[in-house]
Formats: C-alpha cells, sequence, structure tokens
C-alpha cells in the first residue's frame, strides 16, 4: 500500500518553481570535541538516526497523466553520500563567508529524481568551529507524522545514545498501471480528491492548501483589505541573500517584564524599529501611519500538555517614532488575537518538546493557505530549548533558521531562542533586496534604543 502525498504536500510539490524554491535550512555552527567531527562521524551519525524520520529515504513518484496526487515510493537507490556532503571555506573561514554559501545553497532547488533533502558539514570556519546547513522539502516535513531531520539528530547530552540496530530493505516500487487504477479507484470513491488534483494542475495554491489549519479562515476575515505597498513585496530572482542577528534572549525578557508584554512582543517590536530604519535608509516616504503587515505563525499551548501552531496578521507600526508606542501597538494587536481566536491551531501531536526547524515548516504551511497579496512578509518565530544540544559530542554554539521566500516576498525572517539567546535568520532576494544586512545590523540598534526605555 503506498502512501500518498497529502494535498498540501502535492501543492509544494507542485507549485514550486525556479525562483521560489520551497525547502526550509537550518545553520547550526558547533564547537567540535578534542577528536574532532569530521565527515565520517557526521555520515555514521546521520545514517544511524534515518530510521526515525524514514520519508528521508523515500522520494515522490508522480502518476501518469496526473490523475492523482503523487505517492512516496522508498529509493532503492539510496545513497547517504549523496544526501550528506563536505564543504569548506579557505582557512580562516569567516562568517560572512558561510552566510554567502548558505545563500548559494539556498538558491539552488532539490533534486526531485531523489529524496529531497541535503546536508552540509562546512569545515574551515575560524576558531575550529564547523557549520551543518541542512535543507529539506516543505513537501518533507509535516510537523505530525513527517519529522525533520534535526529534531532527531541533536541529543541534550554530549554522549549520544547507543545507536539502533536496523536493517532497511526499500519496499517495492508500484507498477505505473498500479498506480492508475488506485488512482480511478480513489476517484470514484472520493470524487472530490479528483476536483482537488484539479485545483493543483492550475496552480491554485490558496483552494488545496485550506486543509492545513482550521485557523486560516480566521486570519482570513482579519485582512478587510490588501497588505500595504511596500519594497519587501516585487518579482523575485533564483538567487538569495543571507544575513544573520544573534541577541540575548535576556534583553527581550527585561522588556517583557518592564512592560508585562510577552517576549514575542518584544522581539516583534525590535524587528519594526529595524524595518522602519531601513525604509528610511532607502529613502521610502514613511509617516506615522505607515505599516508594515506581517503573517506571525508562532507555537501555542492549546491546552493541557497540548502544542500547535496558531497565526495572526499584525500590522507592525514602522511610522511610530517612539519604540514604547511600537511595542504597546504591537502587544495590544497580539493580545487581542488571543481573546479572539482561542486557539484554532495545528496541531504538535507527535513533538516532543520544541523542535525549531519544524516548528518553522508548519509556520509555512500556514502562510501558503493565504494569498501573499494579504502581507508584506512572514516572521517565523520558534522556541528552542535553553540547554546546550551536542551532534555526536560537538556542541550547538548557534541555531539560525532559514526560511523560504514566498512569490512577490523580497524577505523572509525566522527566528529561534535557544540556550539564553535569540537567532535571526533573514533571507533575502540577492536582486531586490541587496541590503538585508542593513537589516541586521539595525536589528542591534533597535534593540539597544527599546532596552534605553527600560532604564
Amino acid at each position: 500500500m503506498v502512501t500518498r502525498l497529502t494535498t498540501v504536500d502535492a501543492s509544494f510539490y507542485f507549485l514550486e518553481a525556479s525562483n521560489t524554491p520551497m525547502h526550509l535550512g537550518s545553520l547550526s555552527i558547533l564547537q567540535p570535541p578534542r577528536s574532532g567531527l569530521d565527515y565520517e562521524d557526521l555520515l555514521t551519525r546521520v545514517e544511524n538516526r534515518l530510521a526515525l524520520v524514514p520519508r528521508y529515504r523515500q522520494r515522490v513518484r508522480e502518476v501518469a497523466f496526473g490523475i492523482a496526487r503523487p505517492v512516496w515510493v522508498d529509493d532503492r537507490d539510496f545513497d547517504i553520500t549523496y544526501h550528506v556532503r563536505r564543504s569548506a571555506l579557505p582557512k580562516p573561514g569567516s562568517d560572512e563567508q558561510l552566510h554567502d554559501l548558505v545563500a548559494r545553497l539556498t538558491s539552488r532547488p532539490l533534486d526531485r529524481s531523489r529524496p529531497l533533502w541535503e546536508m552540509y558539514l562546512v569545515e574551515g570556519l575560524s576558531k575550529n568551529r564547523v557549520a551543518i546547513f541542512t535543507k529539506s522539502h516543505s513537501s518533507l516535513v509535516d510537523g505530525e507524522h513527517a519529522l525533520e531531520i534535526g529534531q532527531v539528530l541533536l541529543d541534550p547530552t554530549k554522549t549520544p545514545p547507543p545507536p539502533t540496530e536496523e536493517l532497511w530493505m526499500p519496499r517495492r516500487e508500484p507498477r505505473e498501471a498500479e498506480l492508475v487504477l488506485d488512482a480511478v479507484a480513489e476517484m470514484v470513491a472520493r470524487p472530490s480528491e479528483g476536483a482537488a488534483t484539479l485545483r493543483m494542475a492550475v496552480g491554485d495554491l490558496i483552494g488545496t492548501a485550506a486543509e492545513v489549519a482550521g485557523n486560516i479562515a480566521a486570519v482570513v476575515r482579519t485582512a478587510a483589505h490588501t497588505a500595504p505597498t511596500s519594497p519587501l513585496n516585487a518579482p523575485i530572482s533564483r538567487n538569495r541573500r543571507f544575513a544573520v542577528a544573534k541577541t540575548p534572549l535576556a534583553d527581550y525578557r527585561a522588556v517583557r517584564d518592564k512592560y508585562a508584554c510577552t517576549v514575542n512582543d518584544a522581539i516583534l517590536a525590535v524587528l519594526t524599529g529595524a524595518l522602519r530604519n531601513w525604509l528610511l535608509s532607502r529613502g521610502e516616504p514613511v509617516t506615522a501611519f505607515t505599516t508594515v503587515r506581517a503573517l506571525v505563525p508562532m507555537a501555542v499551548d492549546s491546552g493541557v500538555a497540548e502544542r500547535g501552531v496558531s497565526s495572526f496578521l499584525v500590522d507592525l507600526p514602522v511610522g511610530e517614532l517612539n519604540p514604547v508606542v511600537r511595542l504597546s501597538h504591537i502587544a495590544h494587536a497580539t493580545e487581542a488575537h488571543a481573546k479572539q481566536n482561542r486557539p484554532a491551531a495545528l496541531p504538535l501531536a507527535r513533538m516532543s518538546g520544541l523542535a525549531p526547524a519544524t516548528l518553522h515548516a508548519m509556520g509555512l504551511r500556514v502562510a501558503s493557505g493565504l494569498s501573499q497579496r494579504v502581507f508584506n512578509l512572514m516572521i517565523t518565530n520558534a522556541p528552542g530549548p535553553q540547554s546546550p544540544l551536542y551532534l555526536g559530542g560537538a556542541k550547538v554554539l548557534e541555531m539560525y533558521p532559514v526560511s523560504p521566500l514566498l512569490k512577490n516576498q523580497t524577505l523572509s525572517v525566522g527566528l529561534t531562542s535557544y540556550n539564553g539567546h535569540v537567532y535571526y535568520g533573514l533571507n533575502a532576494d540577492r536582486d531586490a533586496m541587496s541590503d538585508v544586512d542593513v537589516v541586521t545590523a539595525l536589528l542591534y540598534e533597535s534593540l539597544e534604543e527599546l532596552l534605553d526605555a527600560t532604564t
């Protein structure tokens, strides 16, 4: 019995374009132990954990004539060395060189004839560090049944548990005639499936992704009009720039304690200040009423021992000069959303703890169910563990998300809190937003401005 891609998975698969590859990335900076962390160590480590993410050994097989959604089939020619790769920077490699490499790797679509993921061990970083960059297609990770490989690769201690013995044998791949007969039988039994497949064929992502989350309708109701005109929205190329910022989590907690808001409110206020000054640096007209509309998928508690992903549209007051007033506007908006939209959230049924990369994947699914005309950019905020994680004895020092760009959106902002810091990953179009480094510099200034207001 084959497993068919869900409607949402198939939407991501079919509607990917050369200038909008739909994979999520994760960049981790590690400090190897004295014994080191080389390519063979990583290869063994990944191979020992693949049983926990079986879809990472499967590829997508399309059905003849497009009469049904594709299916997942075991890759009989699976080659771990194709997916886990090795790269190096000229020693001593700088962080800027690493970010350029990540931007180039992010720009490249994944090979559809193989399982849809890649991992790179990047050596040569200064201070004896190494980096691991992972990219997984959005159709591969749903956060509930199919997890992101980073969720099973890292451990809370330096000494990993012993590997589980596993002999993997690929299942027989179905013949074309079998797939066609199954598809016809499904269309007869469930005619709505045929309608969904037709919508995908004509590019109706909103219609096919409507099953993603019950809160999409609530989000759409809040969008009485389209998003404001902004340089954040323009045709994009196939090339990317990537920039990061690392800030202390304690700073946001200080703002929270001073103004009785949430850490997420403080983060959004800092981003608002940075975007305001970025617009001014470009000579864009900024009035007291100028806003930037953000879609903010975020983790929520939806009940006892239940977690989920909810999302809301918030107008970031970039026209407001006072950082405390900006924070107040955002805090009131998020509080109103919490009161009016009690938890219609995409469930995280299989998650033990919060895995940032998986949460970012689910946030993207929420965003893709909406027309990009109703928001200017997506900001995903995924809380991570506040104690160190390790990979084969190597300590994870920093952790940056790399969220994909949606159509006509020049910037995507991902955030992950980990071990006492908040890590910003800014993925931008290389042509339309060549000055993304300016935004990261302004993030530090905006945070400092908000902190000054707390004293």
